[in-house]
């Protein structure tokens, strides 16, 4: 039997499923809604010297990058397997350009990240 590489694929896009379920929505309500309008926290709380600073930080970069990788690898994933389900069957291809597209974000992501420094 010739090796998959496809339970990677499914790790991951079930990590960035449970991430996206548990804290996409809290990360939305917090920086989004919350924040900005000054029910939470002061509004500047987030500003630009303090996001930089959050940024700066090695776990903050960690976080960032899981959180942008998960996402992406969930989103690429399941995008993939509902053409699949809608009849669209996809080649080697559409899995190349799908999770490159997902590679290619955490490099680009994480690339900037060490860009912003320490």
């Amino acid at each position: 039997m010739k090796p998959s590489s496809e339970p990677i694929f499914w790790m991951l896009f079930g990590g960035g499923g449970m991430l996206s379920a548990l804290i996409g929505p809290v990360l939305i309500l917090v920086t989004g809604i919350l924040v900005p309008f000054g029910l939470l926290l002061p509004q500047d709380t987030m500003s630009y010297d303090r996001m930089l600073a959050f940024a700066q930080h090695p776990l903050a970069k960690l976080a960032v990058l899981v959180v942008i990788s998960l996402f992406m690898f969930h989103g690429c994933h399941r995008t993939l397997h509902s053409l699949h389900d809608l009849g669209v069957h996809t080649g080697t291809g559409a899995k190349v350009a799908f999770y490159g597209v997902a590679t290619l974000a955490t490099l680009l992501t994480a690339g900037l990240l060490l860009v912003i420094g320490f």
